[in-house]
């Protein structure tokens, strides 16, 4: 029997990108440790069958997998781990190896189905021995199972975490999707019906929807309040074309239903937008595109980061300690309890299924209502009219530094939510230079529409700071439109012109107004924010070139250097390494010697 810990890993339920990265991350995490792994193959089926479904892993059996969707240990779904008897040959596959800790990686059903094991893994210990299959001195070496979970379902609809493996790789297919069907709607004047994946989550809807503009959006957790939602919907889309809108875009969840809990298909959709539209409508179903192909940046990062949490997790545990489920909550690794998540999840579901909406909305969470929330403020057709005697402040809104992905989206929600508010919003052209140069228009609801994914800039960007007359000359633009604020939307160069401004309030009245910087810069190296808009694109762009070299140099057997952006903040870089699986990282914020280079050469050898 073992002496050193033996971990086994597997995979289970629907497959999800970013799957293998959690994997590889695991299993060269508990090899560092001196710890046997195993990999389970075919997730719980290969559990109970055992012989070569169980195998001894190494380094290398790891190795090249971590760009590649899917699961390498396969995965399937174990009708047979439902029974007792299917979960007691699992202990005995199990303890044939000297296996006792376990990490599973799946969605709700598969960490359940963790759990009940964990529960029942003395019980059925117990039944092996006294049927003679095992000694009784595995009571005691093994008398106990370790289980790490790590969710792994594009749906992210699971208690525990912020974000589950394959969600954010899900969510670009979805946009990308959404963004080319968008163009030929655009193009034919039509009404596109779109159905996305998430099984009784609309987080991939939501989400989607959000980041496409998409003009409408029917997800389970907060179904239309009224009974007569077809012609209100089919209102606000004929509105919309009225005010110059060339295409309707709606986004169905699959598990979208009514108030009263009866489901809304992606076809009925369409029977209602072509009978009240009175036209064409057409439907795509997304499908398994969305849990296809290699995972993004992101997916990659986060998994290997959970990977090795979740090792190092199992490896420490003691007898006396319950399940974990390994997440990442506010962009930090967190460990849960793995049966308050399993039971909080069910809760959802049975929110939803119950017609208890508004609980389900708040199990979600703060985040999820916040982004329902502005989603049914961007999709209006028009803005609400302001109150009446309300004060309506002007407010300038621009992009500073170099353009960064995203900046049009950010410009385009502070539009519509301001003049949604009741309050007028100024677009300043070419950043601080237009505000010098009295660059300055207002803009209305319309003036935004289709910005959302677009990149660049279409306010235009500068990196001018003013100094001296040009401060004067801002400040009377400013008195002469009454900008009563200042939306900064931007990176390095466009926070130190904010601050400029502020630092000469005592020189300047006009610039003793709110000014509010939203960071927009693919370096990453503003303060105030852990991730600034634009970088996960920048990162997502390096991580497909360095795939596209990585095969060249497989191919020739050549070492490749990539150099990539970022100043002096080494985000980029470290990111993607960790994203591509590269043999080394070179940092501003750690240097490099000669001794270094000499040491790397010969490992690269």
């Amino acid at each position: 029997m073992a002496k050193t810990a033996r971990l086994g890993v597997l995979t289970s339920g629907g497959d999800a990108q970013g799957m293998n990265a959690a994997v590889r991350s695991a299993v060269r995490a508990a090899l560092e440790r001196k710890a046997e792994v195993f990999g389970i193959f075919e997730g719980f089926q290969g559990m109970i069958e055992g012989g070569n479904l169980i195998r001894p892993f190494s380094w290398d059996s790891v190795g090249g997998v971590l760009q590649e969707g899917g699961t390498l240990l396969g995965t399937a779904r174990s009708p047979d781990f439902l029974r007792r008897e299917g979960r007691k040959e699992a202990v005995y596959n199990l303890l044939l190896q000297g296996i006792n800790r376990l990490i599973v990686i799946g969605g709700d059903g598969s960490l359940t189905g963790a759990q009940v094991l964990r529960e029942e893994w003395r019980s059925l210990l117990e039944e092996l021995v006294a049927e003679g299959r095992l000694e009784p001195s595995y009571l005691e070496e093994f008398g106990f199972l370790t289980v790490a979970g790590l969710v792994g379902s594009i749906d992210n609809d699971m208690f525990g975490t912020d974000l589950s493996i394959g969600t954010d790789s899900a969510l670009h297919r979805i946009t990308e999707a959404l963004d080319a069907i968008t163009s030929t709607a655009a193009s034919h004047q039509r009404a596109f019906v779109v159905e996305v994946m998430g099984h009784h989550c609309g987080h991939l809807a939501l989400m989607g929807a959000l980041a496409s503009g998409a003009d409408f959006a029917l997800i389970p957790e907060s179904p239309p309040n009224l009974d007569e939602w077809e012609e209100r919907m089919c209102s606000i889309l004929r509105t919309g074309r009225e005010m110059g809108r060339r295409d309707s875009i709606v986004v169905v969840a699959e598990g979208a239903q009514d108030r009263h809990g009866n489901a809304i298909s992606s076809a009925y959709v369409e029977e209602v937008l072509t009978k009240y539209l009175e036209e064409e409508a057409r439907v795509t179903v997304l499908g398994h595109v969305q849990r296809g192909g290699s995972p993004s940046a992101s997916d990659r990062v986060m998994a290997t980061l959970l990977g090795a949490a979740a090792a190092e997790a199992v490896l420490n545990a003691k007898s006396s300690d319950e399940a974990v489920l390994i997440g990442f909550e506010n962009n930090k690794i967190v460990h849960s309890s793995l049966t308050e998540c399993v039971e909080q999840t069910h809760k959802v579901g049975r929110c939803i299924h119950e017609c208890r909406f508004d609980e389900a909305m708040e199990y979600r969470g703060k985040a999820y209502k916040d982004s329902f929330r502005i989603l049914r403020t961007l999709i209006r057709a028009n803005p609400r009219p302001p109150p009446p005697n309300k004060r309506r402040l002007r407010v300038a809104v621009m992009t500073g530094g170099a353009p960064a992905p995203g900046m049009n989206a950010a410009t385009r929600a502070v539009v519509r939510m301001l003049e949604d508010n009741g309050h007028i919003p100024l677009g300043v052209k070419w950043g601080f230079r237009g505000l010098i140069d009295d660059d300055i228009e207002e803009m209305n609801w319309m003036a935004v529409n289709g910005w959302a994914p677009t990149g660049g800039s279409e306010l235009g960007s500068s990196r001018k700071t003013p100094e001296g007359a040009e401060l004067y000359a801002a400040a009377q633009v400013l008195e002469k439109h009454g900008v009563d604020a200042i939306v900064m939307i931007g990176g390095w160069a466009g926070y130190h012109a904010a601050h400029k401004l502020y630092e000469e309030r005592h020189n300047f009245p006009a610039f003793d107004i709110p000014i509010i910087c939203i960071p927009a810069s693919i370096n990453n190296n503003l303060p105030g924010s852990e991730l600034s808009i634009g970088a996960d694109t920048a990162l997502n762009s390096i991580v497909e070139v360095v795939d596209k070299i990585k095969q060249s140099a497989v191919a020739l057997n050549r070492c490749f250097i990539v150099e990539v952006m970022g100043r002096y903040c080494g985000y980029l870089a470290l990111m993607s390494a960790i994203a591509t699986g590269a043999e080394r990282v070179y940092l501003h914020e750690e240097g490099i010697t000669l001794k270094d280079l000499e040491r790397d050469i010969e490992l690269l050898r």
